[in-house]
């Protein structure tokens, strides 16, 4: 015991306290540490990335996919359409009601030439005169829409392959002859419906022309009922037409699928009945030619760069995150990033970590998810995984 008391005398220090103070140092070390860790904290993060399913607007049969696993698609980009040949054969038959529509007229046109031959117009054959050449004007340009609607689907397809045949291309996978043609094909096209459409503006002044001649002259005439009994079935057969027409106008927008937003396609939904079928490194695709319905997935796009960082604090930190707070992102792979950032978002409950997040693979962690924006700058993919730490 005297040997013990004997290392502790003043003036001297004994190598045999030199461990003492070493273990003594660490515990204080850790305690430091602990208090430390209750005030800055440092967690493991998820790079968050907006997914979006692109389904199909309608029940019908697919007519192409126009995009490829991981392609890069922008807004707007038109990845899929569905089968037109019905809207095609609408568009056709309005077309002929209009055409039908306008041959009754001519028995008209020809009585009013033959009265002019035998006597001055009166009152009444005037107005005639007028309607007609309103109702003459409405159905010309309700051909002259199908028109221009049938020749849109068309130009969507040449436009289809005009980027099909420059994809294959730059992969030499076919001779330039083949792109050129495919933009003849489009050039002329468009350029048909840039004339047609100029033809349509013009004959929507000759129907305002018309109709004003028509109303100038009933207001200082007395209106005659014999001449709307005359034109009514024809009048009210052009009334359905244009609302059919517009109809089909929206259901035509409907059949052309484009991307909601900008990123990379990630998935091409598998066919149900070929997902069993499927091997290791296969993607079975929906194909042309098969039905899909209303909502059900074609292509699954993901945003290019991620905007939010989705982190996860453990129970005993809950009270050191809140929305506002001032963190730093920590990028750790190459090329290495820190910028600073505030949380957007707390979560109201305590939830389990996704399992990439585990320190043990086979043991669940939980913890209370918040949201900080990815700072200005930072190159972060899409699931990858950051540091965030409280500054």
């Amino acid at each position: 015991m005297k040997r013990f008391f004997n290392i502790f005398r003043p003036g001297r220090l004994h190598p045999q306290i030199i461990p003492f103070i070493v273990w003594l140092a660490a515990i204080a070390g850790v305690a430091a540490l602990f208090q430390h860790g209750w005030k800055k904290f440092e967690v493991v993060g998820l790079a968050q990335g907006e997914i979006s399913q692109v389904c199909s607007p309608a029940d019908g049969r697919l007519k192409a996919v126009y995009v490829q696993l991981y392609d890069n698609v922008t807004k707007g980009q038109v990845v899929a359409a569905l089968d037109d040949e019905l809207l095609i054969a609408q568009i056709a038959t309005i077309s002929a009601t209009a055409e039908h529509l306008r041959s009754q007229l001519v028995p008209t046109q020809q009585q009013l030439a033959a009265d002019d031959a035998r006597r001055e117009l009166d009152k009444v054959e005037e107005q005639r005169r007028f309607a007609v050449d309103v109702e003459k004007a409405r159905l010309e340009i309700l051909a002259l829409k199908a028109q221009i609607a049938s020749d849109r689907i068309t130009l969507e397809d040449y436009a289809a392959e005009v980027k099909i045949a420059q994809d294959l291309l730059t992969k030499n996978a076919v001779a330039p002859y083949g792109v050129e043609k495919a933009q003849a094909l489009y050039a002329a096209l468009a350029k048909k419906v840039e004339e047609t459409e100029k033809h349509l503006a013009g004959a929507e002044e000759q129907l305002k022309e018309a109709q004003r001649r028509a109303d100038s002259f009933v207001a200082y005439s007395t209106q005659n009922p014999s001449v709307d009994v005359a034109l009514e079935a024809i009048r009210k057969e052009a009334a359905v037409q244009e609302k059919l027409m517009v109809e089909l106008e929206v259901q035509r927008k409907g059949l052309v699928i484009t991307a909601p937003i900008d990123g990379v396609v990630i998935q091409i939904m598998m066919r149900a009945n070929e997902a069993a079928m499927q091997r290791a490194g296969e993607g079975a695709t929906h194909r042309p030619g098969e039905v899909v319905l209303a909502g059900q997935p074609i292509i699954v796009i993901a945003q290019g760069k991620p905007k939010d960082v989705i982190g996860y604090v453990r129970e005993g930190q809950i009270g050191q995150i809140k929305v506002g707070s001032t963190v730093e992102v920590v990028k750790r792979t190459e090329p290495m990033q820190i910028g600073k950032s505030q949380v957007t978002f707390v979560g109201p409950v305590v939830e389990q970590l996704p399992a990439r997040l585990w320190l043990n693979p086979s043991i669940p962690q939980w913890g209370l998810p918040f949201v900080v924006k990815v700072p200005d700058g930072m190159e972060i993919t899409a699931g990858e995984t950051v540091g965030i730490r409280r500054l």
